[in-house]
């Protein structure tokens, strides 16, 4: 199968404004960090990405990369984000939350994205990309993948606002949030 997070077509890093001296959270890493690096690249040496995820050897192995590249800016955390409070991150610290490629895998969206406003300083953003409802030869069962318009109503209620949304390729939808008030 074709890895998801290659197919979105756009800098995400560019896209949602990551600069200099930021905290990045990137919720549901995976094990190639494909966001933490780039992110890390940006924030540089004044700024952080935690990288999570509930695999331990995701972790590892995102761990193993950031030595092996020189990346001293990206600390792994543990965690499961369907655990409102679980992830080990200072409450209200985050810059910036991704949660790309990572909501149809689960089952309690609205858990996750509160965890992930939770996790963002006020006036913070949190950016979802997942992939489109539509047939295609690759990735998960349409039945598996998240309704935009779903997410949206559970960002309302964890006091996140609709800032952007935007095309992030063929099979993906992105949409940037900012927390406004909780």
């Amino acid at each position: 199968m074709q890895d998801g997070n290659a197919l979105i077509k756009v800098d995400l890093v560019e896209k949602v404004g990551v600069e200099s001296g930021m905290k990045v959270g990137d919720l549901g890493c995976g094990n190639l960090g494909f966001f933490s690096f780039p992110a890390a690249k940006a924030v540089g040496k004044d700024g952080i990405v935690y990288a999570v995820d509930i695999l331990k050897p995701v972790l590892s192995a995102v761990e193993s990369k950031a030595r092996q590249d020189g990346y001293d800016n990206i600390q792994t955390v543990w965690s499961n984000l369907e655990m409102v409070g679980a992830t080990k991150i200072q409450e209200g610290s985050l810059d910036i939350a991704l949660l790309v490629n990572m909501l149809f895998q689960s089952k309690k969206d609205d858990l996750v994205i509160r965890e992930a406003s939770r996790l963002v300083k006020r006036g913070g953003k949190v950016v979802v990309v997942d992939w489109l409802k539509i047939a295609a030869p690759f990735g998960p069962a349409v039945e598996d993948r998240t309704n935009p318009d779903e997410i949206k109503k559970f960002s309302v209620d964890a006091g996140l606002k609709l800032l952007d949304e935007f095309d992030a390729g063929p099979y993906h939808y992105g949409i940037v949030f900012e927390k406004a008030y909780k």
